[in-house]
């Protein structure tokens, strides 16, 4: 609603929005009409965004003045109200100023031609920091603060140690510092907690030699003891987890087919059907300190039945184009992964990383069935919230099934802040809204 006056559903396949008047884009790019709306959600689609899917079966924007406009799909689309329009493709962003700024419309890269908001960035340097400063051309209530400074910490012991330095004033807290944290909280501190929709799990590379045998994907599922890795890396604080989607969302399973804690002679069993011995595999991670620990923890269970496992960490960036056929042919050599894809309030977000199309981009075991891909489309036009889940429940039991999965956690997210410095928001699972951030 940052933008629109009214926006109701008329049917399954039509949304009707009326603009707020007198929303200035920067840079002199005249006010924010339907036009740019059009503009802006037809492109996702026309120059191919990686996130299109996000916009489901978008056909177009019909305008009937300068501030109303209707939303037309081809199919009904039921992530449209948690997922499209409140997230990254809901974005409006102005025509003439992207039109100026590129020769098609398309990608402008990190340098945003104009804004519309209480914000605008005023700088950005890679993995260093991105500085919001005051938007003088926005006339709604003013923000919080002249400027905020976000700074990319991937390992969250080193955000910690930047909040107790004074370095920052907002920040996550790991699961395993969470309970230290609140025994002993700093000074002008307040700690909230807070889910996590993002989901954690061990993958395997179906396509790799050593791991197309079902038998042997199974044998390591069956080998992780699941809670054990969660109180090593979690200190306990963080709760198994029975697929991709989280609890209290459509579609969370009440159980996975594996149990938790695994069977080792059942391993061996299967080890021993895929006349499998002397197994080394390779296992990649990020060289944050959760993931290291995880790895360190699968490493010394596999080898409970046979298996050596050698632990690549790396720095988030390599990690990030391991599995992807775009970035190279380091998917190739790709075994077991540690991975930990977010999420958002709809089960289509996590499951839309794990169809065909999506092998080699996001789908990194290469998993691939018909019929996950088929109950995927399927849910996007399901309203009925217990149909939709049943869904859901059977896509997960097909990627368990495959054995390229071991669902470990959801994890959590607790945030701390400094009560000197400001009024935290957050949306609810803990994710900062610093444009909703005040003065304390």
């Amino acid at each position: 609603m940052e933008a629109a006056e009214k926006i109701e559903q008329i049917d399954p396949t039509h949304i009707r929005f009326q603009l707020k008047k007198g929303i200035k884009f920067s840079g002199g790019h005249g006010e924010l009409t339907a036009r740019d709306v059009k503009f802006s959600f037809e492109r996702v689609i026309k120059h191919k965004s990686p996130d299109k899917g996000d916009w489901g079966p978008l056909d177009r924007v019909e305008l009937e003045d300068d501030y109303t406009g209707v939303i037309v799909l081809k199919a009904p689309y039921v992530p449209l109200w948690n997922l499209a329009l409140p997230y990254g493709v809901g974005h409006i962003v102005s025509e003439d100023a992207v039109m100026k700024a590129t020769k098609d419309g398309g990608d402008f890269g990190m340098k945003p031609p104009a804004f519309s908001g209480p914000y605008v960035i005023a700088d950005w340097k890679a993995k260093q920091y991105l500085l919001l400063t005051r938007n003088p051309d926005w006339s709604g209530p003013k923000p919080g603060f002249d400027e905020i400074r976000i700074l990319p910490i991937a390992d969250l012991k080193t955000a910690e140690r930047g909040y107790q330095a004074g370095d920052i004033d907002f920040t996550s807290i790991s699961l395993d510092s969470l309970a230290t944290f609140k025994n002993s909280t700093p000074a002008d501190t307040k700690i909230e907690e807070h889910p996590s929709l993002s989901f954690t799990w061990i993958g395997m590379n179906m396509d790799h030699p050593e791991l197309k045998d079902i038998n042997v994907r199974k044998a390591i599922q069956w080998a992780i003891n699941v809670p054990q890795i969660l109180e090593v890396a979690y200190s306990g604080q963080a709760v198994v987890a029975t697929g991709i989607i989280a609890p209290e969302v459509v579609g969370h399973r009440d159980k996975a087919l594996v149990s938790p804690e695994g069977d080792l002679a059942k391993a061996k069993d299967l080890l021993e059907k895929a006349g499998v011995t002397d197994l080394t595999l390779t296992l990649d991670c990020t060289n944050a300190s959760t993931d290291t620990t995880i790895a360190q923890t699968v490493q010394a269970q596999l080898s409970q039945i046979g298996i050596k496992v050698e632990i690549n960490a790396q720095d988030s960036g390599s990690f990030s184009t391991v599995g992807k056929e775009s970035e190279g042919e380091r998917w190739k050599d790709l075994q077991l992964i540690i991975n930990s894809y977010s999420s958002l309030p709809d089960p289509y977000y996590a499951t839309a990383s794990f169809v065909q199309d999506q092998v080699g981009v996001w789908n990194w075991e290469r998993f691939r069935s018909e019929r996950f891909d088929e109950l995927h489309a399927k849910g996007l036009m399901v309203e009925d919230h217990e149909a939709r889940a049943k869904l859901y429940y059977e896509m997960q039991d097909l990627m368990e099934d495959s054995g390229a999965y071991r669902f470990l956690t959801h994890g959590g997210n607790p945030v701390m802040y400094r009560t000197t410095q400001t009024q935290a928001a957050t949306r609810p699972d803990g994710v900062p809204l610093f444009v909703e951030f005040s003065p304390a």
